[in-house]
């Protein structure tokens, strides 16, 4: 067996893994990187990038049969070829995984070990039954896996995850979506612009990831218009008949039999730490199973061990991740010595129709006395002018004015939250913000409105 010494050993080669393994060779250290699959990450294989592509195409489709209101007709059917559409999605899918690939192709040979890690103590690890490794500092990369209801096991290849969607060579004729997360709604909607019968259950009330009990329910409303979302279901079974996924659901106190092309799985993602022998090491779990580390250095609790990326689970995007890699990076070329560095505004961006965002501090957050500022997108001027006046923006701040945070459903919510986690990194107050120009007529407009609001819930104090 091949022996090899290092300062860093980086397990896995994604967003985070990547990022850790320049920042520790920056700083002059010993870095390897281990991968046991394929090269490239998974924003750009199976997440963010060919997502993106096929909500793109559900734009496209869905703008095309809503031009009358604006006095443009458009004769004739609209016609989607689901085999042309998934070319596109997989063509420029692998484009972009071709980029990570040519950067991974870059690094030094040397550096590059393939296989699977295994922990054969806190220092030690072992790659298939090749090669052994003994690391002054482990950053596990090694991401997330989709969960799989034990329900919905029988339907076996009939059970799909996001991970499988972009593999598809045509489109199926009908999905059921379980979950209404993130990965759920924006596939969900855009599977069903691009003409797949979708149906979209959830075992609880929650949706988008919002807290706000009246953006929630704005957001319901607005979806429930075009989509089929049963809240409160419960999954009792299923199994393959005649080549159909069938599922028995309990939905109102009512069980129903219902029978799709496929099942997809966005009931959530677990951390990828499965085989990977941290029994070997002195880390720790809590009461729920959960590898224990510092949310400030990343490291795992009495070790040299890090967890960086959507292993850790703390903010599964891809900006989070690389700011991941670079910390762990950092905390284990100083030996811990270094302060922390300081984390970005936390912003999360769902890109359906409308957009839904969360900045900062959610409702369920909010510390007391805080104020909220509300606009409603249905007068808005930019808005109705492009027919996307729907929606609802709350943003908060604290008693003494400082900007905390806003949940929001509603028009290009994509770019409204970046002005926000802007404004919330630097610690603005309301006064603040709202002594920065406003264009007419913009979208904009009605984060001065909310912010207005707040600013007065804050005087009648």
């Amino acid at each position: 067996m091949k022996e090899i010494q290092c300062d860093v050993a980086v397990i896995g080669a994604g967003t985070a893994g990547m990022t850790a393994y320049r920042t520790a060779k920056r700083a002059g250290k010993r870095t390897l990187m281990i991968e046991s699959g394929p090269y490239g990450t998974m924003c750009a294989r199976v997440g963010c990038m060919p997502s993106k592509l096929l909500i793109a195409a559900a734009d496209a489709a869905h703008h095309a049969r809503h031009t009358a209101p604006f006095g443009v007709h458009v004769d004739g059917n609209i016609r989607i070829e689901g085999k042309e559409v998934m070319d596109r999605v997989r063509r420029e899918r692998d484009r972009f995984v071709q980029f990570v690939v040519d950067d991974v192709e870059g690094f030094d040979a040397e550096d590059k070990v393939r296989g699977h890690a295994r922990f054969v103590s806190e220092h030690v690890l072992e790659v298939d039954d090749h090669t052994r490794i003994t690391a002054g500092h482990v950053i596990i990369a090694t991401g997330s896996t989709p969960v799989r209801p034990k329900e919905l096991e029988p339907l076996g290849a009939l059970l799909i995850n996001n991970e499988d969607v972009f593999d598809w060579t045509d489109l199926p004729e009908s999905v059921l979506v379980v979950g209404t997360g993130v990965i759920g709604l924006e596939l969900g909607q855009a599977l069903a612009r691009v003409g797949v019968k979708v149906s979209i259950i959830n075992r609880s009330q929650s949706l988008a990831g919002l807290s706000d009990p009246e953006v929630r329910e704005a957001g319901r409303a607005i979806f429930n218009q075009e989509l089929n979302i049963r809240a409160d279901v419960t999954v009792l079974g299923s199994e393959v008949v005649n080549g159909k996924a069938r599922v028995r659901l309990q939905v109102d106190g009512k069980e129903l039999i219902e029978d799709y092309d496929y099942v997809l799985g966005a009931a959530g993602r677990r951390p990828q730490l499965d085989n990977l022998g941290l029994d070997n090491t002195p880390a720790q779990w809590d009461s729920k199973g959960r590898v224990v580390y510092d949310p400030a250095s990343l490291q795992l609790k009495g070790t040299s061990i890090y967890l960086a990326g959507d292993v850790n689970q703390r903010a599964p995007i891809l900006h989070e991740a690389a700011d991941d890699g670079r910390l762990a990076a950092l905390q284990a070329v100083s030996n811990g010595q270094d302060e922390p560095m300081a984390r970005r505004a936390r912003m999360a961006v769902m890109f359906t129709d409308p957009q839904v965002a969360v900045v900062g501090t959610p409702f369920k957050s909010l510390p007391e006395g805080a104020v909220t500022g509300s606009v409603n997108f249905g007068n808005q001027g930019r808005a109705r002018v492009m027919l996307v006046n729907r929606g609802l923006l709350h943003v908060y701040a604290d008693k003494a004015g400082k900007f905390l945070g806003a949940e929001m459903v509603g028009p290009q919510a994509e770019h409204i939250a970046h002005l926000l986690a802007w404004s919330l990194q630097m610690g603005l107050t309301l006064d603040q913000m709202l002594a920065m120009p406003f264009y007419h007529p913009v979208l904009e407009e009605g984060l001065r409105t909310a912010l207005r609001g707040a600013q007065s819930a804050l005087r009648g104090k």
